[in-house]
């Protein structure tokens, strides 16, 4: 028997009223703490008051929305130790990932790895930072989808949303790009030799350096 809360079975208009409330959080279109008030919801994203309510369910339940009792709904602000305890499970998923890549990537995907890698470069060269933090979405993406493991996959996605605010703090960081460039090449290394162990390894340690550098931004 499972004791999992339950989900809004609403259908169709729920998802798609949640994946337009979810994306406007993701672009900082609400702020941490901001309340969300389902007739402004309704007239925004053009849903009714049904799929709104049923969509604020489904977002309480990935982490991105909080209820509070008489107040309505709220963006749910994500404090450091909850953004490191995130950012910990995301390590061994990313080096799962990782290895899963290394085993699986074909010669095309090498290629294309290292092509990443090389506009990952020039973007640093360049100090286009917005662009390097693009590629590096697109890499980690791109990891993802060679490695085929569709659970860890699904659950990245919901822990990278629960935090993204703190990623772009992070992106956007003076001398970020630079210390995580040769940290993102490691990894593209390590998958295009097809070493799993290797490929773990460089992911870890690249997600264990930005658990420091988001205690480094608060502290």
């Amino acid at each position: 028997m499972s004791f999992a809360p339950e989900r809004s079975r609403s259908g169709r208009p729920a998802k798609e009223a949640a994946d337009r409330i979810r994306a406007g959080i993701l672009a900082g279109d609400f702020a941490p703490g901001q309340r969300l008030i389902e007739a402004e919801l309704c007239e925004q994203y053009g849903c009714n008051r049904g799929a709104a309510r049923a969509a604020l369910v489904d977002l309480e339940h990935e982490g991105l929305v909080e209820r509070i009792a008489n107040r309505g709904a709220r963006v749910r602000a994500v404090g450091v130790e909850e953004a490191v305890a995130i950012t910990e499970v995301r390590m061994v998923l990313e080096g799962l990932c990782a290895a899963k890549a290394a085993e699986r990537v074909t010669e095309v995907q090498a290629a294309e790895l290292r092509d990443i890698g090389r506009r990952m470069r020039d973007a640093v060269s360049h100090g286009e930072v917005m662009v390097y933090s693009g590629l590096n979405s697109l890499l980690h993406d791109r990891l993802r989808e060679i490695g085929r493991q569709p659970v860890a996959s699904d659950l990245l996605a919901n822990l990278l949303a629960r935090n993204v605010r703190r990623q772009f703090q992070l992106a956007l960081r003076p001398g970020r790009p630079q210390v995580s460039l040769p940290q993102h090449l490691a990894i593209i290394d390590a998958i295009c030799a097809r070493d799993p162990a290797a490929a773990d390894r460089a992911a870890r340690e690249h997600v264990a350096d930005v658990i420091v550098a988001m205690r480094e931004i608060d502290g």
